[in-house]
């Protein structure tokens, strides 16, 4: 054990839970309207608590167990079974690895989430995400990160996939399906009433900013260069999207806002977050200078030309990023074009059919949307029994 590794991983570890709680709540909770806010919340918690027992009994076997199958890792390791407190996973206690995981693994179906606030029934939300989890998410973590078969030595040969932090694994995963479930949803019966608390939203995307550096950072495994350069690269990246978007929204529209800037800050994040581990600054700033272009024209095509309801859109600044961040480690040289290609269709194929399937089981077991009175109230009240907000003051 290593003890540098192990402090910086445990630092990483609760910043990336941030990231979750309350980052992603408040930015997702500042752009629904006020009925809503709560809703939005109680989603997020539920699945940060929901995703942390799965991935204890099931979920990090899943991805990380000692299978000799590219598949997936086994039942070895269910409900950590054989680790303990002097466990190592190389430098680092291996329970604490199990840790840092298991926050990706919240904020995975957490940034889903965005797709489908103010309609979605909350049972199905719970269903939804808890099978998502282990049986999407955590096969292709084991794929990936766990030695399968899209890693080194796996159907790619000798030079697997580069993804350093999550693009595919994370946000791909994340985009795809929520872009399903919005087709599944439809669209809301009122879709054009703007952000209720703009302010919620940055200081909800400023959360975000700083836990990446878990998120990027922790993901070097230890307390090193490595991680001290994707922390910086992710910063360039984020910063630089922000500007690019903020630009390109004053050229097309003559203002801009402050909810386009900090959705371009996400943009630059999710972005970078594949190569963070294999760019250095100068190729960090291009990612980002395009990137907060290329997911506000992805917002506008997915809102505006394809017109899915994709409320927050996820896919458009989450997959679209991480799907872009991912071709751009084979483009600067970092990467096998082949293995970064094939790997964001295998991957995408996956998360599409078994999402597909999901969705009719799940709906099959509970309502998939809430009734039109209740979405025209807003969940707060009808589901949760609360407001956010004294309307008597």
């Amino acid at each position: 054990m290593n003890g540098a590794d192990t402090a910086w991983i445990i630092v990483a570890t609760a910043l990336v839970l941030l990231m979750t709680l309350p980052g992603l709540a408040l930015f997702y909770g500042g752009l629904v309207r006020a009925r809503n806010v709560l809703s939005v919340f109680m989603h997020c918690y539920a699945i940060a608590c929901l995703m942390s027992i799965l991935w204890f009994v099931a979920g990090y076997s899943i991805a990380f167990g000692g299978g000799e199958s590219g598949l997936w890792g086994g039942f070895d390791k269910l409900l950590l079974s054989g680790v303990d407190a002097d466990s190592l996973s190389d430098t680092l206690p291996e329970v604490l690895f199990f840790a840092f995981q298991m926050t990706f693994a919240i904020i995975t179906p957490a940034l889903i989430v965005g797709a489908y606030v103010e309609r979605i029934g909350f049972g199905f939300v719970l269903l939804f995400s808890a099978l998502w989890m282990l049986l999407c998410y955590a096969p292709v973590v084991h794929w990936v990160w766990g030695g399968g078969m899209l890693a080194d030595g796996g159907i790619f040969g000798d030079v697997g996939v580069k993804d350093f932090a999550g693009g595919i694994v994370v946000h791909e995963t994340a985009g795809i399906a929520a872009l399903v479930l919005a087709v599944f949803l439809g669209a809301r019966k009122n879709h054009t009433t703007p952000p209720h608390n703009p302010g919620m939203v940055m200081m909800g995307a400023a959360l975000l900013w700083v836990g990446w550096f878990g998120f990027n950072g922790g993901s070097q495994l230890a307390a090193d260069g490595g991680a001290a350069m994707a922390l910086t690269v992710t910063h360039i990246s984020a910063a630089m999207a922000s500007l690019t978007w903020a630009l390109w929204e004053r050229i097309k529209f003559g203002k801009a806002s402050l909810v386009g800037m900090v959705t371009g800050t996400i943009a630059g994040l999710a972005s970078i977050t594949p190569a963070s581990g294999f760019v250095g600054p100068v190729e960090a700033m291009i990612i980002g200078a395009v990137a907060g272009i290329l997911c506000q024209e992805a917002v506008n095509l997915i809102r505006n030309v394809v017109k899915i309801d994709d409320t927050l859109d996820v896919f458009a600044v989450h997959g679209v990023g991480g799907i872009f961040g991912t071709i751009m480690i084979a483009v600067f040289g970092a990467g096998s074009w082949a293995a970064q290609l094939g790997s964001l269709v295998i991957v995408g194929v996956f998360t599409l059919v078994v999402t597909i399937v999901l969705i009719f089981v799940v709906r099959a077991i509970t309502p998939l949307r809430v009734d039109e009175e209740t979405e025209v109230n807003g969940l707060d009240l009808a589901v949760h029994g609360e407001r956010a907000y004294d309307v008597s003051s």
